[in-house]
């Protein structure tokens, strides 16, 4: 790909419903451009919760964008960002992975995340109080703990990034799980509704494949066996959650791909007592 030229102010039009990360830098640019801009999404704006927390940081740091319905943003040009101290938050989605352990293994506290924040993620903690989980907040931060969750049905539109660990979680969890409105899944670093049912089913999983989303029949246990992480972060974690089931030893092919987003993951997962052998390792 060759990229020449300038970014210049102008009207923008763009799906909304394959990555809320191309509004989200369009938003961060078009302000400091010389004229004004319209960002407007051309279907339903999907993962709309993280453009809104765009536009919070950007009211935060002095940037000003008006927004029409749910799906057009008017950028004034010429603005400047003024400096400023940010906290960034803990992140939901990568927290959503040991909160959705702990209901199906031990007892986990995630501290350092935010009690009302904008994250779409954030969202895992009604989700697993809907699947029967028991999370609680304490003065250290949020205690996940050992319960029988239960299958329902789980609108991913506004949370794509936990659909892997929930549907790890549900295959684990008794009754039917479904996860729909998950299309755009197919489009990330693999397909991973794909990926997720493929793998999950090898390890002694049921789960049946649609166009659009997961449908997930919990069994009591897994079976173990070898799978791949498909060079992506959140199967490689999810495998490594739905391990806890296996009444074997589960083998994660690719599983240094957890350090796109978490680097640690591994060196976590046996700080909360998992058990690794690296391969080729004594």
């Amino acid at each position: 790909m060759t990229v020449r030229g300038e970014l210049t102010p102008g009207y923008y039009a763009l799906p909304g419903n394959v990555s809320s990360q191309f509004f989200t830098g369009l938003l961060f640019a078009l302000p400091l451009l010389p004229g004004d801009s319209v960002l407007h999404s051309t279907t339903a704006l999907e993962s709309a919760s993280y453009v809104e927390l765009t536009l919070a940081c950007l009211r935060q740091y002095g940037i000003g964008v008006e927004k029409s319905g749910n799906d057009t943003f008017h950028i004034t040009g010429n603005q400047v960002y003024q400096p400023g101290r940010y906290q960034v938050e803990g992140d939901f989605s990568q927290a959503a992975f040991w909160l959705a352990a702990a209901a199906i293994g031990e007892a986990i506290l995630c501290s350092g995340l935010t009690e009302h924040s904008r994250q779409g993620d954030a969202v895992i903690l009604d989700i697993l109080s809907n699947m029967g989980g028991d999370v609680r907040r304490t003065a250290q931060g949020l205690q996940s703990l050992p319960t029988r969750t239960r299958g329902c049905i789980v609108d991913v539109a506004d949370c794509p990034d936990l659909a892997p660990v929930l549907t790890a979680l549900a295959a684990c969890s008794t009754g039917t799980t479904q996860i729909v409105n998950a299309g755009r899944l197919r489009f990330k670093e693999c397909d991973r509704l794909h990926a997720m049912a493929t793998e999950l089913n090898s390890l002694g999983a049921d789960i049946e494949e649609e166009k659009n989303g997961l449908v997930i029949h919990g069994v009591p246990f897994l079976h173990g066996g070898t799978v791949s992480a498909w060079n992506d972060h959140r199967v490689a974690m999810a495998l490594a959650v739905a391990s806890q089931r296996a009444v074997n030893t589960v083998v994660i092919d690719g599983a240094e791909s957890v350090a796109k987003s978490y680097p640690q993951f591994w060196r976590d997962f046996q700080r909360l007592g998992g058990t690794i052998r690296q391969e080729g390792s004594r």
